[in-house]
């Protein structure tokens, strides 16, 4: 059975290198190019904290509720996890959305260190704005939730060729980027840097992507990925980061995703063998 699972395996994976063809890179550029420019005037007209109180504000209107589960967008392990679904059926979305994610840690995690800038709660006094969850307050530049819904939808957009999906697909980006600012944990100029260093991540990720195909065609790297993947299913599963009213949907996303890995790679090969 192990045998006829690593060929099968096998035979998915080279057919899968040529099933996906790009057709929106440009489209991952403009974006980059717009988030980047939404910083740069934000910052010069109204300073590091440009807009924060208004969107909050604006925001609060909104059930908590709605937020804490659009939030959820931006968790790389729900990245991660939502990758089971169609790792094995489209291996090629599957290795360039793992080495844009591998750009997107480096230049997440260098601007965070780097620049070290404060959240809201805390530089600003609690009733002045809306917190519906953990009081973060440390490294908000840029929102790494941001990073990870661009790069995530951006990878799917550079491989769909319809512009309405396209822009359904970038207005999640921005919604997730928004729920940050809603929460109360990051100000605008976070949620641009974090549109602009997705995209781009997405951008330079599909570019080596095609360059270092090796985890694209080598079975054992594969299923390390997928491993990877699985795990963060179980931490959907077994931790939540402090949003209650969205552990439910955060647990569910985490069980479907497992039940998906155990499909692909396990029971849809089995039953086409009999």
């Amino acid at each position: 059975m192990l045998a006829y699972l690593w060929k099968d395996l096998q035979q998915a994976l080279e057919v899968g290198s040529h099933q996906d063809q790009i057709s929106g890179r440009a489209w991952l550029l403009h974006w980059a190019w717009i988030a980047g420019w939404v910083g740069v005037v934000l910052f010069a007209a109204c300073g590091y904290s440009a807009g924060f109180l208004r969107i909050n504000g604006a925001a609060a209107q909104v059930p908590a509720w709605v937020w804490q589960w659009l939030t959820l967008l931006g968790d790389e392990r729900v990245a991660l996890a939502a990758a089971l679904f169609f790792s094995r059926t489209h291996p090629r979305i599957f290795w360039s959305l793992l080495v844009s994610a591998g750009i997107a840690l480096i230049y997440t995690h260098l601007l965070k260190q780097a620049i070290a800038a404060p959240r809201p709660p805390a530089v600003l006094p609690p009733e002045q704005f809306s917190l519906l969850g953990p009081a973060l307050r440390k490294n908000s530049f840029p929102s790494g939730h941001t990073v990870t819904a661009t790069l995530f939808f951006g990878v799917w957009i550079a491989f769909l060729k319809s512009t309405p999906t396209r822009c359904f697909l970038t207005c999640l980006a921005l919604i997730a980027g928004l729920s940050r600012i809603a929460l109360g944990v990051h100000w605008p100029i976070d949620v641009a840097a974090g549109l602009f260093g997705g995209a781009l991540s997405a951008w330079l990720g599909l570019y080596w992507a095609d360059r270092w195909n090796w985890g694209l065609r080598h079975p054992v790297v594969h299923l390390g990925l997928v491993l990877l993947c699985v795990l963060a299913a179980l931490s959907l599963i077994l931790w939540d980061r402090g949003y209650a009213e969205a552990a439910l949907p955060q647990r569910l996303l985490g069980i479907l995703a497992l039940i998906a890995g155990l499909y692909h790679y396990l029971f849809r090969p089995l039953r086409q063998q009999t």
